[in-house]
């Protein structure tokens, strides 16, 4: 996937944009490379997408880390990065994977589901 847009949104918004994308479906049209990730409440939005947590993403955008190299380029607790990357692949913006790591065991290594993130916050 290429693209990811959060937004705040109500549930009319989130059909309207099933039903475009059901009709351009029934069209035969092409899937944009996006996926969108609907929050009603703006403020549940930036209490998940914290300042800490956009700049880890960022990092993962970059290039795949470890959670030890997180933790060391972010300056932040290693036990803090691990639920801060939990919560962010629950709502589908984070992927990790455990890999082996030569002589050390095994090492969990995030990516992010797209290579660019775009968020939308409408108030009022």
């Amino acid at each position: 996937m290429s693209k990811v847009v959060i937004r705040t949104d109500d549930a009319a918004g989130f059909f309207a944009r099933a039903k475009d994308t059901a009709r351009r479906a029934d069209r035969g049209m092409p899937f944009e490379g996006k996926v969108t990730l609907s929050f009603e409440d703006p403020q549940q939005m930036f209490s998940v997408l914290s300042e800490a947590r956009r700049r880890l993403m960022l990092e993962v955008m970059r290039e795949p880390r470890t959670i030890n190299e997180l933790s060391k380029r972010l300056h932040r607790n290693r036990s803090t990065v691990t639920k801060d990357v939990g919560l962010l692949e629950r709502v589908g913006l984070l992927v990790s994977q455990r890999e082996a790591n030569p002589g050390h065991g095994i090492q969990k290594v995030v990516r992010s589901v797209a290579l660019k993130i775009e968020m939308v916050a409408t108030l009022g």
